[in-house]
């Protein structure tokens, strides 16, 4: 795929929730942490809504289905029904309905996620390699799934079923910490059998289809915290992305981003829908948004200015990401971030 090269966070004259009809937004580290509502969300999502947004809560867990995530949001204060949530068990069920027969049997590895979604497409969940199966399917299935279910997995494989993974991602957060996620256990599975799975969640064009498919989407913004699923998910589908800056990414990762990784926006948090973007111009041999200018050195970044600490940050990135062209950056920018408190 051939793209432009993205050198600098884009501006908006108008609210992004103006220019985009439908927000697609990853869930853990946007909306909600530890289950808990994160600053600002529910109120900016129900300004964003009630002017005329779509919001589509996309998410990689395929261990809940989506009523359940609806109606964990609607706790929280923001109305969600299961149709607005899209699931990468969803776009893994219709991966495999394109690939097997219509009624045919699948080995799930995984959550209810997972059943409720190949249901959803007439397939037939079952639990032993022996039933038979078309397809083996793997997605988080939580703390209580049971080592013996890769075993089953490992079986299946052996003999020629092909595999199909929800998601890769390695880790999950979780209120105690980083747990291993569904990639990890993929990895259990690779390592037995040597086999390679299609993989539907994101960053890949399974789930970027599957969410617009859904949600009918012509304008859309991803909104995501993670630069390796949400962002390249956006890149991948070329679609314009808003990191914010309220889950896993830091201002270090950001500036190091290649060209798959550098969001289109860049916020706090979820009101940056309700505004315009500042544009970043360049200023002689850098680059200005607001009160500050950044230029890159031979070894470092450098800031000057003051003034709203976000500014700075963008105007960062204008600087490392044009210097690093289609790689990631190798300048030091740690003394510049500290000077934003980032």
């Amino acid at each position: 795929m051939s793209q432009t090269v993205r050198t600098r966070p884009e501006g908006s004259a108008q609210a992004l929730s103006e220019a985009y009809d439908t927000a697609l937004l990853d869930l853990d580290g946007v909306v909600y942490a530890g289950g808990n509502a994160i600053a600002y969300a529910v109120e900016s999502l129900g300004t964003a809504r009630s002017g005329g947004m779509h919001l589509a809560y996309v998410t990689n867990n395929a261990l809940r289905t989506p009523d359940v995530v609806a109606e964990h949001l609607s706790e929280l204060g923001i109305p969600t029904g299961a149709s607005d949530v899209i699931t990468s068990a969803q776009a893994a069920a219709r991966l495999i309905s394109e690939q097997v027969p219509a009624g045919a049997r699948v080995l799930v590895i995984g959550g209810e996620g997972l059943r409720v979604a190949l249901r959803e497409r007439g397939l037939e969940p079952v639990e032993s390699a022996e039933d038979d199966p078309a397809a083996v399917v793997q997605g988080f299935g939580g703390a209580e799934l049971a080592w013996g279910r890769f075993a089953e997995a490992c079986y299946a494989i052996a003999r020629g079923v092909p595999w199909f993974a929800s998601n890769t991602d390695l880790t999950i957060p979780s209120a105690r910490g980083i747990a291993p996620g569904n990639g990890a256990a993929v990895e259990v599975v690779r390592i037995a059998t040597g086999a390679e799975p299609q993989v539907a969640g994101k960053p890949l064009p399974p789930m970027h289809r599957e969410t617009i498919l859904r949600t009918g989407a012509k304008r859309p913004l991803v909104v995501g915290d993670r630069l390796d699923t949400d962002i390249e998910g956006a890149f991948n589908g070329e679609v314009d992305s808003l990191l914010v800056l309220t889950g896993v990414t830091d201002g270090a990762q950001l500036l190091a981003a290649p060209p798959q990784h550098r969001p289109t926006y860049v916020d706090a948090d979820l009101r940056g829908l309700l505004t315009g973007q500042p544009e970043v111009v360049e200023a002689g041999s850098g680059f200005r948004c607001g009160g500050w200018t950044a230029t890159a050195g031979s070894e470092r970044l450098e800031l000057a200015g003051d003034g709203v600490a976000l500014d700075g940050l963008r105007a960062l990135c204008a600087a490392a990401w044009t210097a690093a062209g289609d790689g990631a950056c190798g300048v030091d920018g740690g003394k510049a971030l500290a000077r934003l408190g980032l």
